[in-house]
């Protein structure tokens, strides 16, 4: 190449910028620790259910959907889950979660599912 081609050649390359100005920079540390900004909630004081002296689980509120589930669920041929669903008002998932979880571990009560010979599953409460 020429000295002539090589000029060209760099003059058509962009410029190296200039730094822009920058502020010192620290060392990475870790910084002390600092009093928490918000406070903390407060405890609920609400009184817990206790157990009567047989050691049975608290029994469901009057008109509450729990009792109603239950309704549903010992009444003879037990519920299917379109019928739970619409007492509720509940999507599928929650409702199984619901039987699975506070009926079946907390209340203690043994919920059976079975096929139908036209193929609905229907839970009830074992006796």
């Amino acid at each position: 190449m020429t000295e002539e081609t090589i000029k060209s050649v760099t003059a058509n390359e962009p410029k190296a910028t200039k730094k822009g100005k920058t502020g010192a920079r620290s060392a990475h540390v870790a910084t002390k620790k600092r009093k928490a900004t918000r406070k903390a909630a407060p405890t609920n004081n609400a009184p817990k259910a206790k157990n009567d002296a047989t050691g049975a689980k608290p029994a469901a509120r009057e008109g509450s959907r729990k009792s109603e589930m239950l309704v549903l669920l010992q009444r003879p041929g037990g519920a299917t889950l379109s019928e739970l669903m619409t007492a509720s008002g509940w999507q599928a998932h929650s409702l199984r979660g619901f039987l699975s979880g506070t009926i079946d571990k907390k209340m203690g009560l043994k919920v059976e599912s079975a096929k139908r010979e036209d193929g609905t599953r229907v839970y009830s409460v074992a006796k």
